[in-house]
């Protein structure tokens, strides 16, 4: 016997299947390794470099809202309105990623909305969740985000968004680009009633999310360093043929070149929203 397994014998090493394997995280930016548990904590946010990591539905719900929030059910719409199918049939990608976003409430697809308060300011709060088919615009974010819009018209309160999204659904072809224009017309209604409409861009958001919905608020917040943009950085230096800034795409840049309101931390995003709320919500009743 080894003087390795007599080391082994004598103490008590746990055994490795007994090990959970989500223990640690990896910093998407500085690759810090990080304990999984600490860094949900902390929002998901890296206590080393504050990047900003991404976080699903349930988990932005929590982190938003108060207690007593209520998930709101989504429409129901036609599934697979082409037939498509790539390398599998597009059910079965549905159907796969709503297993991956599972989670304390019903996710039929990549946006879903709440009915709560923030810091006790009613409010209608959609959430995209990158995590479901890259948080792609087809028709059933369409027709969820006229919902919220639509809840918010009739309980006289804000509808705040937060979008992540890599643009249109691919599989419903030009069924999904038509609701860029349909929650366009959503936005409207809001307006015409008087009713805040927020949005939170968080990492990342582009495509036709962005040519749409993303940059119509009232007033535009964004996560520290997300990316925003419509088209990749490539595809647009391939096209105008120049040297792009550092960082163009990304939230401090927007900011500075008055595309975006504020840049907030995710620690203080609640709190900041609840100020905006406040101010809007006592325009809206003067």
């Amino acid at each position: 016997m080894s003087w390795i397994d007599r080391v082994r014998k004598a103490l008590p090493f746990q055994d490795k299947r007994d090990t959970p394997d989500n223990l640690w995280t990896s910093c998407p930016s500085c690759k810090e390794m990080l304990f999984t548990k600490e860094y949900e904590e902390n929002l998901s946010v890296c206590p080393r470099c504050e990047h900003h990591g991404r976080i699903g539905a349930d988990a932005r719900f929590a982190m938003l809202l108060d207690e007593g929030f209520t998930i709101l059910d989504s429409p129901k719409v036609k599934e697979d309105p082409l037939k498509f199918r790539d390398q599998k049939k597009y059910p079965d990608r549905l159907k796969a990623a709503r297993l991956a976003v599972q989670g304390h409430g019903p996710h039929p697809d990549a946006l879903t909305n709440a009915l709560g308060a923030i810091e006790g300011h009613k409010c209608v709060l959609g959430v995209q969740d990158f995590a479901f088919m890259g948080g792609s615009m087809g028709m059933a974010v369409g027709a969820a985000f006229v919902a919220g819009a639509d809840r918010a018209i009739k309980e006289k309160c804000a509808y705040v968004i937060c979008t992540a999204a890599g643009g249109a659904r691919m599989q419903e072809g030009i069924l999904s680009l038509m609701q860029m224009p349909k929650a366009t017309v959503a936005i409207s209604r809001l307006n015409r009633a008087g009713l805040p409409y927020i949005v939170v861009l968080t990492d990342p958001t582009t495509g036709g999310v962005t040519a749409s919905y993303a940059m119509l608020g009232d007033v535009q917040i964004a996560e520290p360093g997300c990316l925003i943009g419509f088209a990749g950085q490539r595809v647009i230096k391939d096209t105008i043929r120049e040297k792009l800034p550092e960082g163009f795409q990304r939230a401090e840049y927007l900011h500075e070149h008055g595309m975006v309101d504020m840049v907030v931390h995710r620690h203080k995003l609640k709190a900041t929203l609840a100020s905006v709320l406040d101010y809007l919500g006592a325009k809206a009743a003067a």
